[in-house]
């Protein structure tokens, strides 16, 4: 076996593969306010790490700590907490983002200045993001709600009106027989889910 065979053969099943993880990862970071969360998380480091760091420039060494280094711990892990709560509960979102903003306001003048601003910076981002975040469901309803009054007396009882990727407007909803037809790439883009 050559070269560019063994190459055709390992490369597709690597490329398959790692579009899977990929795609798989797409739609999990669609469901959920992910770069809310990674922003909140981010900014804890920076908050929690400044003022229990010593840098040594030469032989200068420079201390940061301040009186409340606890308290600057505590909010970093904190921050580092609601990001991590955005991820995996998004349904608590706006919480987790309002908390993350007021947490960021108290790193000022608690945490040398928010983590030299950096840490409050992408706090108050991630915060901004996770509370203004919507999930799928009620931007297809928004689509729907908008788009319901053209459709309306023109479907009849049988018939079924589909906005682009959106849900089913009147008529029948998808059955049981109709989810086995799916395919794999169904999944992953959501399909369309019926409200049972």
């Amino acid at each position: 076996m050559s070269a560019e065979t063994a190459d055709t053969l390992v490369t597709p099943e690597r490329d398959g593969g790692f579009r899977y993880w990929r795609l798989r990862f797409r739609a999990w970071r669609g469901h959920r306010p992910f770069w809310a969360g990674l922003f909140t998380l981010v900014s804890g480091l920076p908050i929690g790490y400044f003022p229990y760091a010593h840098l040594h420039i030469g032989n200068l060494t420079l201390a940061m700590a301040t009186t409340a280094g606890a308290g600057s711990l505590i909010i970093g892990v904190l921050l580092v907490t609601l990001g991590l709560t955005m991820w995996f509960h998004s349904i608590v979102r706006v919480f987790a983002g309002v908390a993350a903003i007021l947490l960021a306001l108290v790193s000022i003048p608690v945490s040398n200045l928010g983590g030299f601003f950096v840490g409050f910076l992408l706090a108050l981002i991630g915060g901004a993001l996770s509370v203004s975040w919507a999930p799928e469901k009620a931007k297809n309803r928004v689509a729907e709600d908008e788009a319901a009054p053209e459709f309306a007396g023109k479907a009849e009882s049988g018939d079924t009106v589909v906005l682009g990727d959106g849900p089913l407007l009147p008529g029948p909803r998808p059955g049981a027989d109709e989810d086995a037809t799916r395919t794999h790439t169904d999944w992953f883009k959501g399909g369309r889910h019926s409200a049972g």
